[in-house]
């Protein structure tokens, strides 16, 4: 049996010095901000060491008991050749605990060297609680933790304005870093902090808003014995994840003079932007925008999987005509080669055949999906073109059928808000015909924050869509 993953296993003998303070340990930073910060470290000089803090009761048992060493397994599909690959990251020094041992927690805000911090706390991480207190050893919520830290910096360095930190949430939620300072300010507020620490926060922390993509789905199970054969070692940590990665930093450039990802040997997909707003649209539109057309097609036709719609003889050129035809059209302050590059990419990665994404699972709140990720295209290419773009308008109609909850005589799990599913079926069993239905269900600004059936033959278009659908013609419409 392989040994267990260690430094002296690894053959780890160095640390870099301690730069950066990290909120949590979940697979998704292993597999993307220490992993950048690996490649970072060996191949520029970011020489930059981590301070793993666990951000809510427990510790991290498995990584102290590797040394602070994991290995990530990245694969995936480019240009059509499944590609896989490994590495060792030694980018974490060590694990903080501030339920254990808050001394230790607040002494980090005490090293002079600290610059960066990075967090992952989950969408809920980042909140605003006024049951937490300054004198809590420690706060309950993330910001409050991140308050008490920065205040103690502040304290420590009287204000120095060369002892700020950067900032760099990768929490999924829209002006992540904006929101973390905004409620940063609201702490010191309600602790009665003094005034220069406020000031502090906004002229001397630098808050960077980001967009991240790469999944990573955690632990490959069905591989690690294979894996660990060609490592020469066991990894109870070892983190699956795909090759694709982008995370978009919305920064000034001078950050690129302390955060070098543009001077790699090998190319990272890291951008630091004045403005993160069209990256965002271009992920919600043509990859969400995808996943959320091929979900209802695919439910009704039976299909499972992301992969199994791109493999599908129609649907799969069907998506990919979608975005290339219409969404891509749609958008006209993107550049077209861009657009379409960010295409490729998607593609590739839904054709990857080690993860396996569920289209019931994609189908989560598809309701509030389908205004953000179809509508706007729908919108965008009538403007463009002057006409309704087929294939997207077909995709809607699909969303309604599915909304009806059954399909041939079976129920469809669907899991969204109660009130919105209870709406459907009461417009289903309420409408006398589908052309009464399409206008009903258009007409819902409760759903799409404005009325759709004004659209000049939208409903009609969709009633047409919705008649083939329940006469089985599906397939014939792709």
């Amino acid at each position: 049996m392989a040994k267990r993953l260690s430094s002296e296993v690894g053959n780890v003998a160095r640390m870099y010095p301690e730069r950066i303070v990290q909120f949590g340990g979940g697979n998704f930073l292993r597999g993307f901000v220490d992993w950048v910060v690996d490649i970072l470290n060996e191949e520029t000089d970011f020489c930059s060491g981590i301070a793993l803090v666990k951000a809510t009761p427990g510790t991290y048992e498995d990584l102290d008991a590797q040394d602070c060493l994991f290995t990530t397994y990245l694969h995936g599909v480019r240009d059509g050749i499944f590609t896989e690959e490994t590495r060792l990251i030694s980018s974490v020094n060590r694990t903080v605990y501030p339920y254990q041992d808050f001394s230790v927690y607040l002494e980090l805000a005490r090293q002079e060297p600290i610059r960066f911090i990075f967090s992952n706390t989950t969408e809920a991480g980042i909140v605003f609680s006024a049951d937490d207190k300054l004198d809590d050893a420690p706060p309950a919520s993330f910001p409050a933790k991140l308050a008490r830290l920065l205040y103690e910096r502040y304290s420590h360095f009287e204000g120095d304005a060369e002892k700020g930190c950067i900032i760099i949430p990768t929490e999924l939620i829209e002006d992540n870093a904006a929101r973390l300072r905004e409620i940063i300010l609201e702490y010191a507020r309600l602790w009665g902090l003094d005034r220069g620490f406020g000031d502090w926060i906004m002229r001397h922390n630098m808050f960077c808003n980001t967009l991240v993509d790469r999944i990573i789905p955690g632990f490959p199970e069905a591989d690690a014995e294979r894996i660990f054969a060609g490592l020469g070692y066991e990894d109870r940590l070892l983190v699956a994840g795909e090759t694709y990665h982008s995370w978009i930093i919305e920064a000034p450039q001078r950050l690129l003079d302390e955060f070098p990802v543009n001077h790699t040997r090998r190319p990272l997909n890291v951008r630091i932007v004045d403005d993160a707003a069209p990256y965002r649209r271009i992920k919600v539109r043509l990859l969400n925008g995808a996943h959320s057309s091929m979900v209802p097609i695919g439910l009704l036709l039976g299909i499972e999987s992301v992969r199994e719609a791109m493999e599908h003889d129609a649907l799969g050129p069907f998506i990919e005509d979608l975005i290339y035809d219409e969404v891509i059209p749609s958008i006209t302050d993107i550049s077209q080669d861009e657009l379409e590059d960010f295409a490729r990419a998607v593609f590739d990665r839904f054709r990857n055949p080690h993860i396996h994404h569920l289209l019931l699972t994609i189908s989560l709140n598809s309701s509030s999906k389908v205004k953000e990720r179809i509508v706007p295209s729908i919108l965008g290419y009538l403007e463009q073109r002057g006409e309704l773009p087929a294939r997207l308008v077909l995709a809607l109609a699909a969303f309604i059928r599915l909304y009806k909850g059954e399909w041939e005589g079976e129920m469809i799990p669907l899991n969204d808000d109660p009130g919105v599913l209870d709406w459907f079926r009461e417009a289903w069993s309420g409408a006398d015909s589908h052309s009464d239905l399409a206008e009903t269900v258009l007409a819902s600004t409760a759903l799409w924050e404005r009325d759709l059936s004004q659209i000049p033959g939208l409903a009609e278009r969709v009633s047409e869509n919705l008649r083939a659908i329940e006469a089985g013609q599906l397939l014939e419409l792709l």
